[in-house]
């Protein structure tokens, strides 16, 4: 039996929080591949709001904590990702100290 599907990752992109201005800005650049997992870690000292419209607020990332979106519930499959490729992820905050990071991780068909 061999493996037809296996997990990558991107790159990670990072925000240094000390320039939140209160409007929405993005994380990185946007997704390359339709994310299976998609994580992002607010190292920060100040909570940051997070959409993927830069228009509603959808989601909040506490000052000193994590956000799982964890699709892998529904199978591996590149056809249903959490995040479809050219997603564009974007906070928003108050200016503070330390840093956001986002992570994906999405599927290769062999």
């Amino acid at each position: 039996m061999s493996v037809t599907q296996r997990i990558a990752w991107e790159t990670m992109r990072t925000f240094n929080s000390a320039t939140l201005n209160g409007s929405y800005q993005t994380l990185g650049t946007a997704l390359l591949f339709p994310s299976y997992i998609c994580k992002i870690v607010n190292t920060s000292s100040v909570s940051v709001t997070i959409s993927t419209d830069g228009i509603n607020d959808m989601d909040v990332a506490p000052a000193g904590s994590y956000w799982l979106y964890d699709e892998g519930k529904v199978g591996l499959s590149s056809q249903q990702p959490a995040l479809p490729a050219g997603t564009q992820i974007l906070i928003k905050g108050s200016a503070g100290t330390g840093t956001i990071y986002l992570v994906s991780q999405y599927v290769i068909q062999r």
